[in-house]
């Protein structure tokens, strides 16, 4: 790195440091939460029930309380609920901080099940006070385990009204930065007993580094039923699937169109966003907003709902969208009576009329008042239909505004659309075309061929889009070019891309191809006999990441995204996909077999598992996870006994509850372990290590400097010893978190192969 370089970096950190040491919201001491125009506009709109408008304004300039949820769909939810409620909300309630007093944080009262909290205390808060630093602590190590998500409460929202089922076949359409398509995968997994669900959900964003950010997220929940794709969301192209040996389109259950906004919803935390806003972001964003959600309901299968959702309490990005969708689907769709959804949630009914207003402040209400000199700004869409019985027949008032002093939230809209047929244009080309050339992708994203999607419908089906995006993103830099041959081949032995190269490749990452092993690969033989594996285990959904060399992770997908992947190849740009389940380790050769289990998949592949597995008791796990190699002997008798009659090699350390007592976790908890010569010793990162001790009432707990750690364990007399836990938590890490090959891609011990056989996108 150049001097000048390192000097920029260091001006950079020294400006984050500054803001991070501050109130809230200084770093931003320039901007004044004012923004005339802004008040203008929405008091003009009256969008605010009369008279509170001040009290709208004054809650804008507030800071957003901290909202968090708890993964609904792991077995361990009612645990973590329970922790947080005995433990953590006790401990900050009536705290004094800055001179304010702080509130015990309450559930949310439209969410089920207690599932979501919110607090009076702002991030902010939570991030810098010594008071609050075990609660922060345990935010961190939980959301990065998966557990939690700490979530802005009106993003909750969405997901729940899409009323998902676990064979549900769903699209994200603007899914970055993943947090409800997080909540979308919960809901798949609602019963954690079946391993692969018959849905899935394809996560799509136009941002190719924000779509990391999705993977990110999504990894965190190690569900096989995921994929990233990297697509402009108003152009996303028509996937096909084989259905009864032919070829079929995909149609989706349920679409979330969370539709790029301007944002002025969001003026509690965003707070640059005062000084931004101007009524221009929404007349430029309009017409995006459309072609997105018109794109959506034509992929949209005929019964299925979709969810168009913004954080702006603009009109035009709002309820003109609706409507002209509406209007364009000629009876197609409608809007659905989502009003006794969400009990407990206050919202005000959408609007049916508005006017537009330009940045320089004139107002119009018609069409037919717009200069023609405007007319490349401001579009017919953008008003109100202007017979009133037509207008009445939209129910627009079915959609849903949220306002910020309702119940301390963001601003938010939300509409839930019903397809009763399918869209007007489609009717009339109802075929698939068969020969789709793949000289096709070379069409650059931005070309004029990619034209709407009622244009491109008649060539396609239901849904048209340019079959062209197709490449993959990954961590490195495309090559210049590829061999056609090597991708034909390849395509013809069962193997998802990589695709075509394209000319012209202006950002993105080569991803890794998506090879699928079949029956008889040589991998199976010995991963077969020595986790003697079910004869109904699904290998046809085990792939890799690469075409040569010796495979080094091993992941799963469930049988309807195999099915997607290998049908789409040519036409879907895929940047993440599968569940890591085992990954090799060269010394367990002599063991018997090549392959270890790896900790992310273990709840997907546990299930075809019948050898290798210890019965332990929340003594034995407590041993395991805080000593970094213990003794056989250190297991309780029972444990010890099972382990003595295992050769050396990978293990699961299953542990069922006992519903007789209580007093321990009523979650089942299987780690990944391995039996050594003479010691046992669990492959679990770190937070997931947290986690797990927190359930068996161990309190993990560092202080700011991350030096020396306290842990108590409530259930016995004594202390777990310092050295013991320093051990465990800080010196062992290092080892545990290469053994495990954690999400960062960490490289294994020695007995794992040199880095450049590796894989790079699934382990992101």
């Amino acid at each position: 790195m150049g001097k000048r370089s390192r000097q920029r970096q260091k001006n950079q950190t020294a400006g984050r440091d500054d803001r991070d040491n501050a109130g809230w919201g200084a770093g931003y001491a320039d901007i004044v939460k004012e923004n005339k125009l802004f008040e203008h506009y929405y008091k003009e709109l009256g969008l605010v029930p009369e008279g509170e408008f001040e009290q709208f304004m004054e809650a804008m300039r507030e800071p957003l309380p901290a909202t968090i949820r708890i993964t609904g769909y792991k077995s361990h939810a009612k645990e973590i609920l329970h922790c947080l409620k005995e433990k953590y909300f006790k401990d900050i309630q009536e705290l004094e901080i800055d001179g304010q007093k702080t509130e015990a944080p309450q559930a949310l009262s439209w969410y089920p099940d207690e599932q979501a909290w919110h607090t009076n205390m702002s991030r902010k808060i939570i991030r810098k006070s010594p008071l609050l630093e075990k609660f922060h602590q345990f935010l961190v190590s939980e959301t990065e385990s998966g557990n939690i998500s700490r979530q802005e409460a009106v993003s909750m929202i969405p997901p729940l009204l899409l009323k998902i089922e676990s064979h549900h076949k769903i699209l994200d359409m603007c899914a970055a930065p993943g947090s409800k398509t997080a909540q979308l995968i919960e809901m798949l997994h609602a019963d954690m007993d079946v391993p692969f669900p018959e849905g899935f959900v394809i996560a799509n964003d136009v941002d190719n580094k924000r779509c990391y950010l999705l993977v990110h997220q999504a990894k965190r929940l190690n569900s096989p039923c995921i994929m990233v794709v990297n697509h402009d969301a108003s152009c996303i192209p028509t996937l096909k699937i084989d259905s009864d040996g032919k070829k079929d389109i995909l149609f989706y259950d349920r679409i979330l169109c969370d539709v790029p906004c301007s944002g002025d919803g969001t003026m509690r935390k965003n707070i640059d966003v005062w000084k931004k806003w101007t009524t221009s972001n929404s007349l430029h964003l309009h017409g995006l907003q459309l072609r997105i959600a018109v794109r959506g309901v034509e992929q949209l299968a005929v019964g299925g709902r979709m969810v168009y959702s913004t954080c702006s309490l603009n009109p035009i990005e709002d309820e003109a969208v609706i409507a002209a969708l509406l209007e364009k689907s000629e009876g197609s769709l409608e809007l659905a009576d989502s009003s006794s959804d969400l009990p407990g949630l206050k919202w005000m009914p959408g609007v049916t009329s508005w006017k537009l207003m330009t940045k320089e402040g004139q107002w119009y209400s018609d069409w037919s008042e717009v200069p023609s000199s405007r007319h490349t700004q401001i579009r017919p869409t953008m008003f109100p239909p202007k017979d009133p019985e037509k207008l009445a027949s939209l129910h627009l008032e079915r959609c849903m505004r949220i306002l910020p002093h309702h119940q301390n939230t963001g601003g938010f809209f939300v509409a839930v659309l019903v397809k009763k047929a399918p869209m007007p244009w489609n009717k009339r080309y109802p075929k698939l075309r068969r020969d789709v050339p793949s000289i096709s992708a070379a069409q650059p994203e931005g070309s004029p061929e990619a034209s709407t999607p009622a244009d491109t419908a008649v060539e396609e089906g239901e849904g048209g889009g340019p079959e062209g995006k197709i490449d993959g993103d990954a961590e490195e830099e495309a090559p210049k070019g590829a061999s056609l041959a090597q991708e034909t081949s390849a395509k013809q032995d069962g193997v998802c891309g990589p695709p075509a190269s394209k000319k012209m490749r202006l950002f993105g990452y080569k991803e890794d191809p998506f090879v699928f092993l079949t029956e008889d690969d040589p991998v199976f033989t010995t991963i077969q006999s020595f986790y003697d594996l079910s004869s109904n285990f699904p290998k046809l959904n085990v792939l890799t990441r690469t075409h040569e060399g010796k495979k080094r992770h091993l992941y799963m997908v469930s049988k309807e995204l195999r099915n997607v992947l290998l049908n789409n190849s040519e036409r879907m740009k895929v940047v993440n996909t599968g569940v890591k389940v085992w990954s090799r380790n060269s010394d367990g050769e002599e063991f018997g077999c090549a392959f270890r289990l790896a900790q992310e998949g273990i709840y997907t592949l546990q299930p075809y598992i019948r050898s290798r597995i210890i019965r332990v008791s929340v003594e034995d796990i407590k041993v395991l996870l805080t000593q970094e190699n213990p003794f056989l002997s250190k297991l309780e008798d029972d444990a010890h006994a099972q382990a003595k009659k295992m050769v050396m090699g990978s293990i699961v350390l299953k542990y069922i509850p006992n519903p007789n007592n209580p007093s321990e976790p009523q979650c089942p908890i299987q780690l990944c372990g391995w039996r050594g010569k003479t010691s046992i010793r669990a492959f679990v990162p770190r937070n997931e290590r947290f986690h797990y001790l927190r359930l068996l009432g161990v309190e993990v707990f560092r202080d700011k400097q991350g030096q020396g750690q306290k842990r108590r364990d409530e259930e016995k007399e004594g202390k777990v010893e310092d050295e013991v836990e320093k051990d465990a938590v800080e010196e062992g890490q290092a080892e545990i978190e290469a053994e495990v090959d954690s999400e960062n891609g960490d490289k294994n011990q020695s007995s794992e192969p040199k880095p450049g056989s590796g894989n790079k996108g699934t382990s992101s």
